[in-house]
C-alpha cells in the first residue's frame, strides 16, 4: 500500500532529520508513530476497563498470592 501525506517545509524537513537522526526512512518513522500511537491508545482502553471493574469489584491480591494460586509459588 502507497500513502500519500502533504507536509509544509518546516514538518518536511522536521521528520527528515529525525528520521536520519535514527538511521531510518521516514517511510518507516510514520509507520511506527503510527504502531506507537495506535498501541497507546489500546492501552489507554484496557487500563479505563480495568480501573471500571476494579471500582465495581475493588480486590485486590499481593503477589505472593497469585504465585500460590498459580502454583508458582
Amino acid at each position: 500500500m502507497t500513502i500519500s501525506l502533504r507536509l509544509n517545509e518546516a514538518d518536511s524537513i522536521l521528520f527528515k532529520k529525525y528520521a536520519e537522526l535514527h538511521g531510518i526512512s521516514v517511510s518507516e518513522l510514520l509507520r511506527r508513530s503510527v504502531i506507537e500511537h495506535i498501541e497507546e491508545e489500546y492501552d489507554l482502553q484496557a487500563y479505563e476497563e480495568a480501573i471500571a471493574e476494579y471500582h465495581e469489584n475493588p480486590i485486590t491480591y499481593s503477589l505472593d498470592e497469585v504465585e500460590k494460586e498459580l502454583g508458582l509459588g
